[in-house]
């Protein structure tokens, strides 16, 4: 859109007086924040109509992407970007007496997500909007998020991360379009008419109230819809009678509300693990009556057409209660039968499988699948019943292997081969992991379905996470090219024309340089650390899991101040070592290697014999805008997972396209970035996935063996149990120490470790020799374009979905 200055002053201190009853001379930063969120919401509500009147008017098909994460981080900064009066509107209000970024400061992140499954889907919402593609959001509008981060002591906290305790400017509740969803009850089969009919009763119902959230597009008239659910008590759904029943009614009503209460309840306990399942049905309940409920209001639109107009995509397996939802309105509400209901259901939904983790792959107990949902029971029974035909029958399998395949078995329903066996697509986000679901993980699945399996390597939006995250380096870039890369991120690779030229280099490296210094201030105002910006800046941020190897990390971390203590005159570059993540509540392991981390920067940080050497951050409350804050300022991005554990990544992208080198292991889409940079532009160690998989499949590795041969290891490690030495609480990492030995080092730490620290001197030897160094940050920046999301969800939308891009006009 395009305004003057003046306008926009006019429009914003109007909206100060009519909305919040201030003048500008009175207002603060969050009343400022409030009415601009609200002004931008305006500017973007026409677009709103017009985006959901045309879906509406003309026969576009659309998906709709359910996921139980969607990592928004901040929108304010990406929507005034996106309507293109971010400068304007900085500019106005600094003549009006406001620092922009004083007011940006007032939003929270939105609780909606914790990893990487919840960011992929915030940047697939993104691209789906820029790139003109009809496509929306289907989430749930959780009061709280997983929870803040706090360190005390050294150990992670949890506190609750109440994100909703003040209005969240950018969504618009439709109380009218809310729908009812049922648990519970006893499902009576009987004949009516010559047809077998289901009647649902003493069933629990709860509301689920819709609250939208624009999505809008880069510089069009395109604003999609991300519609987050929430959990009301319904009217009248009380089982209490008389006198003294109002509080019970209270915290029925507070039961039912814990439905959309928390991201990601602990299923370490049944209770935690039912109210995970009530949120999954929810979600692809109420999103489904939502959906159908729009369709049929389409003129000539019946619903065996269902799938020339809906896409439905399952992010992972959280949502694929979905398959048999779906088969429940078309056959119970619709009147189908069960062939043609199937036959829709399979080809309207889709699937991407995000991890091969076995603990991942969901699968839930029957008696509370059948006590809980117990229509939605009967019908994957029956899906079951008929899957393990078809093997039999038609595919001539034994009886072992379609056991191995099951829908149902071992009293367990297995989501992953529900979702596989019910949808026309099943993606994996990289290469590699693509490649080992088709010969390993679902192998048999594979054999039988090939044409369902394919590959759509994950993205970035890089219009977040570098126009916005990183301006100046944004605004370098387009000097030497031009703006085009910003709407075609693949033009980044114009660039590469300066990967050797010094005045360019020294441009970048001045941007680092001042990233580097603000991140600075901001780890000694959290941390009350100082840190140098000559330094190099070391950054693994990340969720905590024994996977993703934080404990490799520490461990060299260790070994480096040990030569350290040795030989004070060691000559390496000054290195800060910065971590972020979270863990989850009950994973004792990864909270233990929190705990590490800080005891190593407690004891590190105070030490004079090495402080003007390494420094040690632990960032707590890792968020979506920490990292924008962390990442343009990386030297070196940590990616070393086991190789063939990480489905896909995206912070290695991230880093890539700010200008961070990558060291890392041949795993996910660390494969695929070294084959567009070339391995000498990143630092590659450790054993590949089919030296690990052999491992697993074939044994021949003793971690023992290893602690023994080795001098250096065994050092390492055996601080684990002796760190009294160094003023640490004695025996405080026993379980750390004992966890490598238990599992023979499931993760193979100690395997990679040796290549690891050589890939670290490496590092440490090239950083020395400046113009070699920023040859290869130049080369990671220009191939960053291919993995934008704009990329990944043109393949998506092209490939799976069918759709084609809809100008709003």
């Amino acid at each position: 859109m395009s305004m003057t200055k003046e306008e926009f002053k006019k429009d914003f201190v109007e909206k100060l007086e009519t909305k919040l009853g201030r003048s500008v001379e009175d207002a603060t930063a969050g009343d400022c924040y409030y009415a601009l969120g609200s002004l931008v919401r305006e500017y973007a509500g026409r677009n709103w109509l017009q985006t959901t009147r045309g879906y509406r008017n003309h026969p576009v098909r659309q998906v709709y992407y359910f996921s139980m994460e969607f990592l928004l981080g901040r929108l304010m900064a990406n929507n005034l970007q996106n309507l293109g009066i971010y400068q304007v509107c900085k500019e106005a209000l600094a003549e009006l007496g406001f620092d922009l970024n004083d007011v940006l400061e007032q939003e929270p992140d939105a609780g909606l997500g914790n990893g990487g499954l919840g960011r992929l889907a915030a940047c697939f919402l993104d691209s789906l909007a820029s790139l003109q593609y009809p496509g929306h959001g289907c989430g749930i509008r959780y009061k709280y998020g997983l929870f803040e981060q706090r360190i005390v002591d050294g150990y992670q906290v949890e506190m609750p991360d109440y994100w909703l305790k003040k209005e969240y400017v950018w969504e618009v509740r439709r109380a009218d379009r809310a729908v009812e969803v049922r648990f519970g009850g006893e499902v009576e089969p009987r004949m009516e008419n010559g047809r077998l009919v289901f009647e649902h009763r003493d069933y629990e119902t709860v509301l689920a109230v819709p609250y939208d959230v624009p999505i809008i597009g880069y510089r069009n008239q395109t604003v999609n819809t991300l519609r987050l659910w929430s959990a009301e008590p319904a009217p009248n759904n009380y089982r209490f009678n008389g006198a003294g029943d109002y509080y019970k009614i209270l915290d029925y009503n507070r039961t039912l509300e814990l439905i959309s209460g928390f991201l990601y309840p602990d299923d370490s306990s049944e209770e935690g693990r039912l109210l995970r399942l009530k949120q999954q049905y929810f979600l692809v309940s109420a999103g489904l009556q939502s959906i159908l409920n729009h369709y049929k209001k389409r003129k000539s639109a019946p619903l065996a057409d269902l799938p020339k107009v809906v896409a439905l995509h399952i992010n992972d397996t959280h949502p694929t209660l979905i398959i048999p939802e779906l088969m429940r309105i078309l056959m119970d509400e619709e009147g189908m039968g069960w062939d043609e209901a199937w036959q829709i259901t399979t080809q309207t939904v889709s699937y991407t499988n995000h991890t091969i983790m076995s603990e991942a792959l969901e699968k839930w107990p029957v008696e509370m699948v059948k006590k809980t949902l117990p229509r939605i029971w009967m019908i994957i029974e029956e899906i079951n019943e008929r899957f393990c035909r078809e093997l039999f029958e038609r595919h001539r399998l034994d009886l072992d292997r379609i056991a191995q395949m099951a829908i149902v078995a071992y009293d367990q329903v297995r989501m992953a081969h529900l979702a596989i066996a019910g949808s026309c697509s099943v993606n994996g986000v990289a290469k590699l992991h693509t490649e080992i679901l088709k010969q390993q993980v679902m192998k048999d699945f594979h054999d039988i379905y090939p044409w369902k399996f394919n590959n759509k390597t994950n993205g970035i939006t890089h219009r977040r996470w570098l126009l916005n995250a990183n301006p100046e380096l944004a605004a370098l870039i387009t000097e030497a090219i031009g703006s085009r890369w910003i709407r075609h991120p693949k033009e980044l690779l114009g660039i590469i024309k300066y990967a050797s030229d010094a005045g360019f280099q020294d441009r970048i490296r001045e941007i680092k340089r001042k990233n580097k210094q603000a991140l600075a201030r901001l780890i000694r105002e959290r941390k009350g650390v100082a840190v140098d910006e000559n330094s190099i800046f070391d950054v693994q941020i990340k969720r905590i899991h024994a996977y993703k190897r934080q404990l490799l990390n520490a461990m060299h971390i260790i070994d480096l101040y040990l030569r350290l203590k040795d030989n004070p005159g060691l000559d390496i570059v000054p290195r800060t070592f910065i971590f972020g993540g979270k863990a989850a509540p009950a994973y004792h392991f990864a909270k233990q290697v929190i705990k590490l981390i800080n005891t190593l920067a407690d004891v590190i940080n105070h030490d004079p014999a090495v402080r003007d050497k390494i420094k040690v951050v632990f960032m707590d409350n890792y968020s979506v805008t920490l990292a924008e804050r962390i990442i343009p300022a990386a030297d070196v991005s940590e990616q070393i997972s086991t190789a063939s554990k990480e489905a896909s990544g995206t912070g290695n992208m991230k880093f890539m396209m700010n200008g961070a080198l990558t060291i890392g292991t041949m795993d996910g889409a660390n494969i695929e970035m070294a084959e567009a940079v070339g391995r000498d532009n990143m630092f590659i160690f450790g054993l590949t996935s089919d030296q690990v998989i052999g491992y697993y499949t074939h044994g021949g590795y003793s971690c023992q063996d290893l602690y023994n041969g080795d001098p250096r290891i065994r050092r390492v490690v055996d601080q684990l149990l002796h760190l009294g030495d160094h003023s640490w609480e004695k025996s405080e990492f026993h379980d750390l120490y004992y966890s490598l030995f238990v599992s023979n080092d499931e993760f193979f730490v100690l395997k990679d470790f040796d290549a690891y620290v050589e890939a670290q001197e490496l590092v440490d030897l090239t950083y020395r020799d400046r113009k070699r160094w920023m040859r290869k940050v130049v080369i990671n920046i220009a191939h960053s374009g291919k993995f934008s999301t704009d990329r990944t969800i043109a393949e998506y939308a092209t490939e799976i979905w069918k759709l084609r891009p809809y100008e709003v006009n």
